[in-house]
């Protein structure tokens, strides 16, 4: 009778590849916090659009295949680390008064939102075509941030660092939703390409990620149009300084007026001894003026009369219901004040306050004005002796809606008077800037920048600036742009591209619930 036998039990082994992430996860900590630092390197005002999209791709080479609760982890560095240098400018503006924590408490609440793309993100990339989903994701999670809380925060969206680059024509396709996403969609492709090539597996997909967005912005770059279709205008920009002295400027209307008028002033005699030619309208910054209800000011007055050309220029306006408004107003020669826009969307803790009595810990403007200000939401068109000129005021620019409406409704240039003063030489205003070029191709319109302190400029349809100042200068500018009638693909798809991008974000997290019970 045969024994039975036994087979030896085999011994557990470790599974390798759970040791080697338990090992690795220090190094992809540094890893997300260097191509949050990296992105932020790729910012303006440095000309280093490339970084961009490469930074992404160490971010979603981080997150790729992870889970949702590591990616949100790893999306909170890359995040916080990205946008605390970039909002470097808000602890030169409140820092010497609150300390770090608006600076910091900004950046991190921002970083939450790229903390739950990197969730989102994480899941989505098992879904086939990985780096599409997950590029959409993270322009998913730009709209909402820049939507919410308190009417939101666009600064630091993806495609303002590429004002400079190859991807820039895209917004004349889609906005910067687009060219957001193509942004993503690149760094997320590059991910996918190296690890395709480290396990030899097929990699003409991901490569096919990468050259696309690329070949999509060198075909349109020969499109992005300039001629002046309707003429052109020549256009005066006013830049009559400020003191630099950050929250001190809470208190100083009167010396800002003084020195626009003063500029102004100095811009009709340059007229009239034939030093500088006649121009068709001025646009002086915003914050200049400071109205009641009959809106009367007889400097601005005089300034428009001796020139023979309206004014655009910006102040804080009282109503008749005694409702405050940051507006921006057509200055006729002949009639004094006429029509105006009302900024859209205002700054939060600074021309309205939510939650004032904890807000004064961290906001000086609740003192200055004790009550909000009130936005509209009629798109800014002003007819500037004959000219149709859209309008928007300084953190305007960061929203894709207020020129969308304007150049719709038949802006042929756009214009943008800001308050840059409060932030010192920051890069605040050369990220303004890069908005500004944004919009310009965006729309194929020249945007005509006035600042009280610097930097003003004049963009070209095309983004490139033609002239430009320095900052903390009293600085007149002139310049001949074109006025253009044609509306871009953009332009007359409006929000629809941002809200299809959101829907693949969207429609691919569906997926991945739906797809295991599939299997």
């Amino acid at each position: 009778m045969a024994s039975p036998t036994t087979r030896p039990q085999r011994t557990a082994r470790p599974d390798r590849s759970r040791t080697r992430g338990r090992s690795a996860w220090p190094l992809r900590v540094l890893a997300a916090v260097a191509a949050g630092f990296a992105l932020y390197a790729g910012s303006p005002p440095r000309e280093l659009w490339w970084l961009a999209p490469i930074a992404f791709a160490l971010f979603a080479a981080v997150i790729r295949h992870r889970s949702a609760r590591a990616g949100f982890g790893y999306g909170l560095l890359f995040g916080f680390s990205f946008l605390m240098p970039l909002l470097g400018w808000l602890q030169d503006f409140l820092g010497a008064d609150f300390g770090p924590w608006p600076w910091l408490g900004v950046a991190a609440v921002e970083a939450l939102f790229v903390g739950l793309a990197g969730a989102g993100m994480a899941r989505v990339s098992r879904l086939p075509g990985g780096p599409v989903w997950m590029a959409a994701m993270f322009l998913a999670f730009e709209v909402l941030r820049s939507s919410v809380p308190f009417g939101g925060f666009p600064w630091g969206r993806l495609a303002f660092t590429q004002d400079t680059g190859m991807l820039l024509p895209l917004a004349a396709l889609g906005g910067s939703a687009l060219v957001s996403f193509a942004v993503a969609l690149i760094g997320g492709g590059l991910a996918e390409l190296a690890f395709r090539l480290r396990a030899r597996r097929n990699w003409a997909a991901p490569l096919a990620v990468v050259l696309v967005p690329v070949i999509g912005g060198a075909v349109m770059s020969p499109f992005i149009g300039t001629d002046a279709e309707g003429g052109t205008a020549r256009v005066a920009i006013v830049q009559g300084n400020a003191p630099n002295i950050g929250l001190g400027l809470l208190y100083e209307d009167g010396t800002l007026k003084a020195n626009h008028i003063a500029a102004a002033k100095k811009l009709v005699a340059d007229v009239q001894a034939g030093r500088m030619p006649q121009p068709d309208f001025v646009v002086l910054p915003e914050q200049v003026g400071s109205w009641g209800p009959a809106r009367t000011d007889p400097e601005l007055s005089a300034i428009a009369a001796q020139l023979g050309v309206p004014l655009v220029v910006g102040g804080l306006g009282k109503d008749a219901d005694g409702s405050l408004r940051n507006q921006i107003v057509q200055w006729d020669p002949a009639t004094g004040a006429g029509d105006r826009y009302v900024k859209q969307h205002l700054v939060p803790f600074a021309e309205t306050i939510p939650m004032r009595s904890l807000a004064r810990e961290v906001s000086p403007f609740v003192d200055r004005f004790p009550q909000d200000m009130v936005p509209d939401d009629e798109p800014g068109l002003l007819n500037v002796g004959g000219i149709q000129v859209g309008v928007g005021i300084c953190y305007d620019v960061a929203y894709d809606d207020v020129y969308t409406g304007a150049v719709q409704q038949g802006a042929t240039v756009l214009a943008l008077p800001t308050n840059n003063a409060w932030y010192g030489y920051s890069e605040m205003s050369y990220q303004q800037l890069a908005m500004a070029r944004l919009r310009a191709v965006e729309h194929g319109r020249a945007v005509v920048v006035a600042s009280t302190s610097g930097v003003s400029a004049v963009v070209r349809p095309d983004g490139s600036v033609s002239e430009q100042t320095e900052q903390f200068t009293a600085q007149n500018l002139i310049a001949e742009v074109p006025l253009r009638s044609t509306l871009t693909v953009a332009t007359q798809l409006g929000s629809a591209t941002t809200w299809a991008l959101v829907a693949l974000a969207v429609g691919a997290l569906v997926a991945t619930w739906w797809r295991p019970r599939r299997g």
